[in-house]
């Protein structure tokens, strides 16, 4: 009887013993798992965070991962061991950590994988794994593979190209990914071109944002522009092309300035002529001048006439001054202006003027005879009057 009692108080004890040890054993030996993340851990000791770079991958992008593994436990050292990263889909390019590493209380340790994300389009969930003594820790954080490329899109161009003349093409470069990308440059080449700036680097590129860039070239033919957008996405270089043909043509927005209201008038052995010039174009006309091309001479005062800037459908008054050898009939009056990238342009219009000098000599003060006349009478009085008080003095 002394004997079932004995055996019945030690199995208590053994009993009561076990439940103890596992109560009162370290936080480590009890595994969980997160529902939110899907993280397993054991006690305080789990997996801080996790980044990717570049965060968002490419087919065939290279990259790493890295996890930072934290000791909750502020007495209690832990031993982790076997710590590997794996997935079926990507490629691990590194070693997995096979030494035993001591994590002490409170401690944070960075692991990072370098891997290949030899995969298509998709999300990925690989796993992160360590064990430590009687427990494993299992992590997985989603892995994104996006081939959605940097956009390169024209904003405006000119209506046409003009050979020798200078035009900007206003561009703009944007980041439809989900991660940001970096060394954004844009360089632009062609046969015959002159571009200005021909490589512009715009630097880093945030998810979502976008980056205004312009350029202006300068044709000596027709021909076709070569835009290539480089930039990279973690250390993997990418790249998007455009090419804009060049054809020389009349611009439909370019300023027209339009001379209207012309009035000439004879002065002397000179013309004056006066009137307004429009400008009827969709485009500013800037430094607008007016002057008379040969067979006519410009004379002072008005030799070249300043309108200054016209907009579109504005107009200003204008009056210059030229002569002529007499036989021409009519005169080339000229118009010149810039555009906004300081080209100049020139245009010319045709004004009738009367009949040379024969006009003009008409207009060319009083007539000679009446002068003359007038003079002897002035003389004959004079000298009439002189003899008259000689002859009252005698």
């Amino acid at each position: 009887m002394k004997i079932k009692q004995t055996l019945t108080s030690i199995c208590f004890l053994l009993l009561i013993s076990m439940i103890v040890g596992v109560v009162s054993g370290e936080t480590y030996s009890l595994m969980y798992e997160d529902p939110v993340s899907g993280t397993y851990y054991t006690g305080k000791v789990f997996v801080a965070d996790t980044t990717y770079d570049p965060a968002v991958f490419f087919t065939g992008d290279k990259g790493t991962v890295t996890y930072s593994v934290t000791n909750g436990n502020a007495n209690t050292s832990v031993k982790l061991n076997h710590i590997t990263f794996y997935d079926r889909d990507l490629t691990l390019l590194s070693q997995n950590y096979d030494s035993t590493i001591t994590l002490g209380p409170l401690q944070k340790r960075p692991f990072t994988f370098s891997i290949l994300a030899d995969t298509p389009e998709g999300d990925y969930y690989p796993t992160f794994s360590m064990s430590f003594y009687d427990s494993n820790l299992n992590h997985k954080t989603l892995l994104q593979v996006d081939n959605t490329p940097l956009e390169l899109t024209v904003v405006d161009q000119p209506d046409a190209y003009m050979q020798g003349k200078k035009k900007t093409i206003y561009m703009q470069v944007a980041n439809p990914r989900k991660n940001n990308v970096r060394n954004v440059i844009l360089e632009v080449s062609g046969a015959g071109i002159t571009a200005t700036p021909s490589r512009t680097f715009v630097g880093d590129l945030a998810a979502g944002a976008k980056a205004p860039v312009n350029v202006s070239v300068t044709p000596d033919q027709e021909t076709t522009l070569n835009l290539h957008l480089t930039y990279d996405n973690g250390n993997n270089p990418h790249e998007v092309s455009l090419n804009i043909p060049i054809n020389f043509g009349v611009d439909k927005k370019q300023a027209e300035p339009i001379l209207s209201n012309i009035q000439v008038i004879p002065e002397g052995m000179n013309y004056r002529v006066t009137g307004d010039v429009t400008n009827a174009g969709l485009e500013t006309a800037n430094a607008v001048m007016v002057t008379a091309l040969p067979p006519a001479v410009p004379e002072d005062p008005y030799k070249t006439y300043v309108v200054q800037a016209l907009k579109p459908d504005d107009f200003g008054s204008f009056e210059i001054t030229f002569s002529t050898d007499g036989k021409a009939t009519s005169v080339p009056v000229q118009v010149s202006f810039k555009d906004s990238d300081g080209n100049l342009y020139n245009t010319v219009q045709n004004v009738t003027v009367p009949d040379g000098r024969i006009s003009a000599s008409k207009d060319d003060g009083p007539p000679l005879v009446p002068i003359i006349a007038a003079l002897v009478i002035v003389a004959v009085f004079v000298g009439g009057w002189y003899f008259y008080l000689r002859k009252k003095k005698q």
